[in-house]
């Protein structure tokens, strides 16, 4: 097949990206918007040996899992991959996809896999958390929303429905506010420019806001006129600058510029409150945490008297759900203000039984280890996208925890590491699929390892 080719084929299979897969002569096209079940015709955008991308120009037969996505920008938008798909079928999408990845990657059989937990009622206005680029459109208007998928071309989105509906009242203040000082977004490609991000946090239980301006540089001018109109905004508790000068994809810095409140607003899931900062990791899902974090509790089958690491422990949002249970819980995290808001966090929360530390868990774990030669009844680790250090998994196998429980947001990784861990001696008595994205094609996952006599 080569560029430009039109097709036409029926939709067989998605990939792990929600991507249509579907064959013409021989050849395996993957098509963005595309269903399952759909007959679609298309036009080759780039072609590979065996297998070439295609744009999605008409669907010719609809497949009876397709809906009409709501949102009037969902097809140029990165952020929804699945919104063009019914929410029961993206549920089995992502079921499958768990189990396909430690089937194939970690050539496990037989899995003691539990059926997805799905969000109930309508899956929107789920997340507590958006970072909205800005630019200016074709006409120089300025305007704040999300990257087109796999670029970096801003596409106007205020109103995202995945967030809750203050946003967009929330972007129109700053940008107004930006407009009206004439303060210029920033520009990748020049370097010039303030503003590079917004940032806006609502904790769902309290009603609590937070804003933080992402800026290229230490001040921000007329920022009492920002305040000030911010303030305007029922809820509003938090207003920050974070400063971020380096030529980087990284959306934060290290500095936070304190504008006004008390620089975090405070959130609950379930009976545990906790105080979140712009640098903090919060599930961004509270509906479905509740769930999750439930799950882990569960996995983890506390009496009281065990002595517990949390690894990526963030600002001790599983820490302080495992203390109401445990003997002692010992808590790990790079970012040093994580750590902070964990440590207050546990005596916001009365858990006199934590301890925190900073660093890099494939640091802190060993090193305690070799130290101390105290050995763990149970550790959670609840890694980024990359999975666990091999130094870390290796000693978490010399401690002989009688328990793993691993909370991950990639399936594919999680399966390399289950096989170590299995490899070393854990076998996997439970495996909790958990959906905290929908209309993405992303799914948390909860296992539970048990040493094996």
């Amino acid at each position: 097949m080569q560029k430009n080719d039109l097709f036409r084929m029926i939709v067989e299979d998605m990939s792990e990206e929600g991507e249509g897969i579907g064959h013409v002569d021989g050849h395996t096209l993957f098509v963005k918007d595309a269903v399952i079940g759909d007959e679609i015709e298309g036009k080759v955008i780039k072609e590979k040996k065996t297998y070439a991308y295609g744009r999605l120009m008409q669907v010719v037969s609809p497949s009876k899992d397709r809906v009409t996505p709501p949102c009037p920008v969902a097809a140029p938008c990165g952020g929804c991959q699945l919104q063009a798909m019914n929410y029961k079928a993206q549920l089995a999408f992502k079921e499958k996809k768990v189990r396909a990845h430690l089937e194939r990657l970690g050539h496990f059989t037989d899995l003691p896999m539990e059926p997805i937990l799905g969000m109930e009622g309508e899956p929107f206005r789920y997340r507590n958390k958006a970072q909205y680029p800005l630019g200016r459109d074709r006409d120089g208007k300025l305007i704040a929303g999300f990257y087109a998928g796999r670029t970096h071309q801003v596409i106007s989105c205020g109103d995202c429905l995945l967030g809750p509906a203050i946003n967009q009242k929330i972007l129109d203040s700053v940008l107004s506010f930006m407009e009206n000082c004439r303060i210029e977004p920033y520009e990748e490609t020049t370097g010039k420019g303030l503003v590079r991000h917004i940032l806006i946090r609502e904790g769902f239980a309290t009603g609590e806001i937070m804003v933080c301006l992402v800026i290229n540089g230490r001040k921000l001018p007329f920022a009492e006129k920002l305040v000030e109109a911010l303030l305007a905004i029922p809820g509003m508790a938090s207003i920050s600058l974070n400063v971020n000068r380096k030529n980087t994809n990284v959306i934060l810095g290290d500095e936070i510029i304190n504008l006004y409140g008390p620089g975090y607003i405070t959130d609950r899931i379930g009976d545990v409150s906790y105080q979140i900062s712009p640098l903090s990791f919060y599930q961004v899902n509270p509906a479905q945490t509740v769930h999750l974090y439930g799950k882990a509790l569960e996995f983890a089958g506390l009496t009281g008297t065990e002595t517990v690491w949390d690894l990526y422990c963030g600002i001790g949002t599983i820490s302080l759900f495992l203390a109401r249970q445990a003997g002692k819980v010992y808590g790990v995290e790079i970012i040093p203000a994580a750590i902070e808001n964990a440590k207050a966090n546990a005596a916001l929360n009365g858990c006199a039984n934590t301890e925190f530390f900073v660093g890099k868990a494939e640091d802190v774990l060993p090193e305690h280890f070799r130290q101390t030669g105290e050995r763990a009844d149970v550790i959670v680790v609840d890694p980024p996208r990359k999975g666990c250090d091999k130094v870390l998994l290796d000693t978490m196998l010399a401690m002989q925890p009688s328990r793993i429980v691993y909370v991950s947001c990639d399936s594919a990784t999680l399966a390399r590491d289950l096989r170590i861990l299995c490899d070393g001696g854990y076998e996997i008595e439970r495996v909790q699929p958990v959906d905290m994205f929908p209309m993405t094609v992303h799914c948390e996952s909860c296992v539970r390892l048990v040493r094996m006599k």
